[in-house]
């Protein structure tokens, strides 16, 4: 396989971003991913140039869309595609674990308003992928374990089936055939795959056929493309999207992974959405390597004190919509506790995806009227952060890591006023000798009002990121950053997230 063309930046899209689905349209690029258990769900990513990037909305707006209240982890938004036909944008998916099943979403502007959704009962797996043959008839194809990649003909108006679901291909012989994408070239058919699990086996596959509906012959050279068994920066590569570039060739956008250390076990960030292209030879796809280049650093910083900031289309919340329990005030911005703490499934969690290996992450808070704080989350059991609360005269602070069913704390005390927590994460050392076998640096810290600004702040703990990485979270997601409540009322005057790497 050939290195794919430099690019400026590449993940194109950092932070947990899985299985991303690609449109090419006039008006530029589309990007939709996975959201999981997140509200809003179903991101979508413009850009004119496959450069810059911007998130311009989200497909499920409303908790009705996709029912996600009693969907656990790692239920919930699996697998979109996105499509483009005649003015309409299309997203087919499935809410897997609970939830509406397979539904169909359509809008005429990709950053919204989206349609309600149409569930489709016939498609009982996951991953569902929509296409059109030369009739205007749609097929939906669709992964279902055990019985590998199934297809029915569907009436997208009523969702209705118009056959039985049946058998497709059974892939190229690794493990669990998903993810499938069907696109026409010329006089074929090709039958896009992901194969052997999205961990280090994780593998792009492909077949083809003179029909929509196969049957389906495998490349002879499969797997077209997988990181397995190498060094690369890059790796669990697959779940790939291909689509058509300006000058006419072919891109492909694929999931993957980037392991900090030596020993490249532990990815902090999870699932991120990274871009190559591929070369045509004798009728056949073949991708290039998808090269690692510089992520874009962000500094951001939000004064919720004038009232905005809430705004930002990057806020997320777990099983349900920021709004819910996030208010604008002329003092900063209100989040509401109802006694649930990040090991709930409806946590008062206001967050975003975290973007960078190395971030510092400070937010301002006035905990005279309730309890919270500023948290790294990758499911309920997996989780870390700062949590304070007002005790007399005096701030009472926690530092919190929990994983699996082991929790650990630490705690101090500072004086009375606005306290401003930090989160600060840095790549591991090099060094065998200082721990290159382990994950990212973190270091949980508090400062109190009034305290001098120069220094980071007292230091509360100091842990190994490998517990909070994808390989040992296995959420499926990826690290989410931001402020909560658990009890009363937390004013938030500030947060400020600057990322690098």
């Amino acid at each position: 396989m050939r290195d794919a063309a430099p690019m400026k930046s590449n993940p194109i899209l950092s932070g947990f971003n899985p299985d991303p689905s690609i449109v090419s349209t006039p008006a530029g690029y589309y990007v939709a991913t996975s959201s999981f258990e997140y509200l809003p769900g179903l991101p979508i990513y413009h850009s004119r140039d496959l450069e810059n990037w911007q998130l311009v909305g989200h497909v499920a707006m409303r908790e009705q869309q996709v029912q996600l209240a009693d969907v656990p982890t790692p239920g919930g938004v699996w697998a979109p595609t996105l499509r483009f036909r005649d003015g309409v944008f299309y997203l087919i998916v499935s809410v897997f674990l609970g939830g509406r099943g397979c539904v169909l979403f359509t809008a005429t502007d990709p950053a919204g308003p989206w349609s309600d959704g149409t569930v489709i009962e016939a498609v009982d797996g996951i991953d569902p992928d929509l296409a059109w043959d030369e009739q205007g008839v749609a097929y939906v194809t669709f992964a279902r374990h055990p019985d590998a990649i199934q297809q029915v003909r569907v009436d997208l108006a009523t969702g209705v089936a118009l056959e039985k679901p049946r058998l497709l291909w059974s892939g190229s012989g690794l493990f669990a055939p998903e993810g499938p994408h069907l696109y026409q070239r010329g006089d074929w058919w090709y039958l896009i795959a992901a194969e052997g699990g999205t961990d280090r086996g994780h593998a792009v596959t492909v077949a083809r056929s003179r029909r929509p509906d196969g049957p389906f012959d495998p490349a002879p050279h499969n797997p077209i493309l997988t990181a397995a068994g190498t060094g690369a920066p890059v790796q669990n590569t697959g779940h790939a999207d291909l689509f058509e570039l300006a000058d006419g060739g072919t891109g492909m956008v694929l999931l993957g992974v980037r392991p900090v250390g030596l020993t490249q076990a532990f990815s902090p960030l999870g699932r991120e959405t990274f871009l190559t292209t591929v070369d045509w030879i004798d009728g056949w796809p073949h991708p290039r390597t998808p090269q690692l280049a510089g992520t874009r650093s962000e500094r951001l910083e939000y004064h919720f004190t004038n009232g905005a900031g809430l705004e930002d289309p990057a806020w997320i919340a777990v099983r349900r919509l920021p709004a819910e329990f996030a208010a604008r005030t002329p003092d900063g911005l209100v989040l509401k506790g109802d006694g649930n703490s990040l090991d709930s499934p409806r946590p008062s969690l206001l967050a975003q995806r975290q973007r960078h290996i190395g971030i510092e992450c400070r937010a301002l808070l006035d905990v005279s009227s309730g309890t919270g704080g500023l948290a790294v989350r990758n499911a309920e059991d997996n989780w870390f952060g700062i949590e304070a609360k007002q005790d007399g005269d005096v701030i009472r602070v926690t530092a919190r890591a929990v994983v699996a069913s082991f929790e650990r704390t630490w705690d101090a005390v500072v004086s009375h006023g606005d306290v401003e927590l930090a989160i600060v994460t840095t790549p591991p050392s090099r060094d065998f000798s200082a721990g290159a076998v382990g994950g990212d640096r973190i270091r949980l810290l508090v400062r109190a009002s009034g305290a001098d600004e120069s220094g980071e702040g007292l230091l509360l703990a100091e842990l190994d990121g490998r517990h909070w990485a994808f390989e040992t979270a296995k959420a499926f997601t990826g690290r989410t950053v931001g402020v909560y409540a658990v009890e009363g009322e937390v004013l938030v005057r500030r947060l400020r997230y600057t990322g690098e790497g």
